[in-house]
């Protein structure tokens, strides 16, 4: 340690800073006159008297006449008990702090902007484990292995678990190596670009932040019905879609469950236009009053407004447009969308195949 830290380490143990450099000073002179301290440091010769007075009552030095006062240091013994027990205190201090602390919870508001992505990424695992709807998210290995204990928590929820991984570099495509995927998510696919964080929950909040290699670092958090769709589309289009599945807990067999009635139809349509007989649960919410609704029966029909002519196997995007369902249960016929749902009797947030069957004469 140099003279100028030890000076600064003398005056965050309670010295002033003219205190400090006459102490200084003297252990460096062994005794001095007071004003040749003066001279042998930054203190004014008109403050020294004062300033050797308050050292002698705190116990740092001692003075004595001879012809003029003079002063040296104490033997340093009662100061070092003095400095370490205050090095004791700081530190008990410091562990009182940390066992106080609590992480304040970051005000839920329709829209907030936040620096740290630690802030971004503890709502999203909060929110997580308490899915019991469905989770979209895009994650690192690294970060999908820290989130693995809330994604169990929503999987045993029944919350559909989509996950995509993507490297934090480009030149990181073996970090995307298979991992122990089972009672954790329901579907990944791995997307070989660097991705922000995503994290979209039971279409009541998302959470985003972007990858490490951007420019700007922020993080934004959304708890919005409306905006959250927004997120949900970004993922669908750019992050889920277009890239490869890596596994998939759905067997392809009833029952098949979607959270997504896009996702439903691409599957269903080609069934009810080929004269497939599809029985399927239904649960939702009114869109008339929002009360919460389930039944089940028969897919009679499939609409959709595709907005360009669409080929055997529906893409997500050529489902942009209206999209929704005809159900005959109990007596009663149904019309079923999807999220944001306002001409269709029912918003679906869960539509799960029960049975397919082929037509009579097939």
């Amino acid at each position: 340690m140099d003279t100028a830290e030890l000076r600064t380490a003398l005056r965050n143990a309670g010295l002033s800073q003219y205190q400090a450099e006459a102490y200084v000073a003297l252990l460096q002179l062994g005794a001095a006159s007071a004003t040749e301290l003066a001279d042998a440091c930054a203190v004014p010769t008109a403050r020294i008297y004062d300033v050797l007075r308050d050292l002698e009552s705190k116990g740092y030095i001692e003075t004595y006449e001879q012809d003029s006062l003079h002063a040296r240091a104490c033997d340093p013994k009662s100061v070092m008990e003095d400095l370490k027990s205050r090095a004791v205190q700081l530190d008990e201090a410091a562990e009182e702090i940390e066992a106080r602390w609590q992480q304040p919870a970051v005000d839920r508001h329709m829209l907030s902007i936040v620096k740290r992505f630690e802030t971004v990424f503890n709502r999203a695992e909060e929110m997580i484990r308490e899915a019991d709807g469905e989770v979209q998210l895009s994650v690192t290995p690294e970060q999908f292995d820290e989130l693995k204990p809330a994604l169990s928590e929503a999987y045993e929820n029944g919350a559909l678990v989509k996950v995509v991984l993507h490297p934090e570099r480009t030149d990181d495509l073996e970090a995307l190596a298979q991992r122990e995927y089972r009672g954790v998510a329901t579907e990944v696919r791995h997307r070989t670009l660097p991705t922000p964080f995503v994290a979209i929950v039971d279409r009541t909040g998302a959470c985003f932040a972007p990858h490490d290699n951007s420019v700007n670092q922020y993080g934004v958090l959304v708890d919005d019905y409306t905006l959250t769709y927004v997120f949900h589309w970004y993922f669908q289009t750019a992050l889920w879609e277009v890239w490869d599945v890596v596994y998939d807990a759905q067997t392809g067999e009833p029952p098949i469950v979607y959270s997504d009635i896009r996702h439903f139809v691409q599957d269903a349509e080609p069934l009810v236009r080929d004269g497939n007989r599809i029985v399927a649960h239904i649960k939702g919410y009114e869109t008339d009053g929002r009360d919460p609704i389930e039944f089940t029966g028969e897919v009679t029909d499939v609409y959709y407004t595709a907005v360009s002519t669409p080929t055997d196997t529906l893409s997500f995007s050529e489902l942009a447009g209206q999209v929704c369902l005809t159900v005959e249960a109990d007596g009663e016929t149904y019309t079923v969308g999807g999220w944001g749902a306002v001409l269709e009797d029912v918003e679906a947030n869960r539509i799960t195949i029960e049975s397919i069957s082929g037509t009579p004469d097939g």
